[in-house]
């Protein structure tokens, strides 16, 4: 006849609980920092790309103003027959709209500009995902933590289901596979 089973006793189902959920706990926990690592980057990147947006934009701008007074007193030599001036001007003028040699010339500036623009705007839709990762992982940690706690197997594998979402929301955050804006 075959033995019965015997339930584990309490602290036989702690330790078995404890032995589970130590190393699960490690992993989501070095995944919650490096999803704040990433997060952090990317504030970064984004403060420093509408910083660097708006400085190319008001270098832009003084170039137009300059362009501007340039093209006024073009106009001013034409009518005062100083042709000789006013091929040097209008030099100038197409120097404000175009200079790709140093790369400060109007076109310059504005792609440069709408180039930080963009990537800031791209960097800037991961944000959403990446915090709710790091909700996610500290959820998954805190039910982890109560379910050796309350030695309960529903928690520990709470647990899990939760740090599965946070992973797959962490892996939107950084490559953004899924077509949805937040």
């Amino acid at each position: 006849m075959a033995e019965e089973k015997k339930p584990l006793s309490r602290s036989e189902r702690e330790a078995n609980i404890k032995d589970k959920a130590g190393w699960l706990i490690t992993v989501l926990a070095a995944l919650l920092a490096i999803n704040t690592y990433i997060s952090s980057g990317n504030s970064s990147k984004v403060l420093n790309n509408t910083i660097g947006a708006n400085n190319t934009w008001a270098f832009y701008q003084a170039k137009s103003v300059k362009q501007t007074l340039a093209e006024m007193a073009r106009d001013d030599a034409i009518d005062r027959k100083q042709f000789e001036k006013a091929d040097k001007l209008t030099a100038k003028i197409d120097r404000y709209e175009s200079e790709p040699e140093t790369g400060e010339g109007k076109k310059e500036l504005m792609e440069k500009a709408k180039g930080l623009e963009a990537e800031r705007d791209q960097i800037r839709k991961s944000g959403p995902w990446m915090t709710f990762a790091g909700s996610a992982f500290q959820i998954a940690i805190v039910l982890l933590t109560a379910s050796i706690l309350a030695v309960s197997m529903s928690l520990y594998f709470a647990s899990i289901a939760v740090g599965t979402l946070a992973a797959l929301l962490m892996s939107q955050g950084i490559w953004l596979w899924l077509p949805i804006v937040l």
